[in-house]
C-alpha cells in the first residue's frame, strides 16, 4: 500500500477507470495538476481585469486592454472543464470570482487611503486602478456568466462525443461563453458611455476578436489539454467518481 494518500487515491481512481469506458472521462482534483491549473487561471483573470480598464482604438477597431489576456482565461478554463469536469471547473470559477472581488476591494481601500505627503501620483493611481463600480460589476458578472456557460456547454458536448471531436466542444463552448461574457461586460460597463453604432462596434469587435483568437490558438489548446491529461494518473473516470475521489 502507498504511504502517500494522494498517490493511493490517484492509483485507486485509475483502477476504477477501466469499468467506466462508456462514460465521458475526467480526472480527480487531488494527486495531480489541478491546483496549478487553477492558479494560472486565477492569475490570468486578475491581470486581464486590470488591463480591461483601458479602451484601445486600432484604426476603426475599439476594444479594451483585457483582450490581450482574457482569451487565455477561456483556454485555461477549457482545460479545467475538459480534464476535470464541470464541478471542478465551477470551483475554480467561483475562486476566481472571489479573488476578483478581493482585488477590487483592495484597490478601493488603497485608493481612499490618505496619500503620503509628497506622493503626487494619487490621480494617476485612481485613473488606472481606481474603484469604478460599473467596470468592476461588469467584469465580475461577465466572467461569472460567461465562464459557467462555457464550462457547462463544453462538458455537455463531451458527454455526447466522449474523447472525440475536441475541436467541437472547444469552439462550441467558446462561441456561447464569449458571447455571454462580451454582451454582459460591454452592456454593464459602457452602455450609455458608448452608444449606437459605436457600442455595437465595440461589442461585435470584442466578441469576434476573442472568439477568433481562441480558434487560432486551438492547436495550443490541444497541446495543453494533452499535456495535462498525460500527467493526470486518475484521468479516465466519469465525473461523479472523479469528484468523489478529488474531495
Amino acid at each position: 500500500m502507498s504511504d502517500h494518500p494522494a498517490a493511493a487515491s490517484a492509483g485507486s481512481a485509475a483502477q476504477q477507470a477501466s469499468s467506466h469506458q462508456g462514460a465521458a472521462r475526467f480526472a480527480a482534483t487531488q494527486g495531480g495538476n489541478y491546483h496549478v491549473v487553477v492558479a494560472v487561471f486565477c492569475g490570468l483573470l486578475i491581470i486581464s481585469n486590470i488591463g480591461a480598464v483601458k479602451l484601445i482604438a486600432i484604426g476603426p477597431i475599439i476594444t479594451d486592454g483585457g483582450a490581450f489576456l482574457f482569451p487565455l482565461v477561456y483556454i485555461v478554463g477549457d482545460v479545467l472543464s475538459e480534464v476535470y469536469g464541470f464541478r471542478a471547473a465551477r470551483k475554480a470559477i467561483l475562486l476566481g470570482f472571489g479573488l476578483a472581488i478581493l482585488a477590487a476591494l483592495t484597490f478601493w481601500l488603497v485608493q481612499v487611503a490618505p496619500p503620503a505627503k509628497g506622493w503626487e501620483n494619487q490621480a494617476a493611481f485612481e485613473a488606472i486602478l481606481g474603484f469604478v463600480p460599473r467596470i468592476v460589476l461588469a467584469s465580475l458578472l461577465g466572467f461569472l456568466v460567461g465562464q459557467l456557460l462555457n464550462s457547462y456547454v463544453l462538458v455537455w458536448i463531451k458527454e455526447r462525443t466522449r474523447e472525440k471531436k475536441l475541436w467541437l466542444r472547444l469552439i462550441g463552448s467558446t462561441v456561447v461563453g464569449e458571447l455571454a461574457d462580451t454582451v454582459v461586460f460591454c452592456t454593464v460597463a459602457f452602455y450609455g458611455v458608448i452608444t449606437g453604432a459605436e457600442f455595437l462596434n465595440y461589442v461585435i469587435t470584442g466578441y469576434v476578436y476573442k472568439t477568433l483568437l481562441e480558434v487560432v490558438l486551438l492547436p495550443v489548446t490541444y497541446r495543453v489539454v494533452a499535456f495535462v491529461k498525460a500527467r493526470e494518473p486518475s484521468y479516465g473516470l466519469p465525473e461523479s467518481t472523479a469528484v468523489n475521489v478529488g474531495a
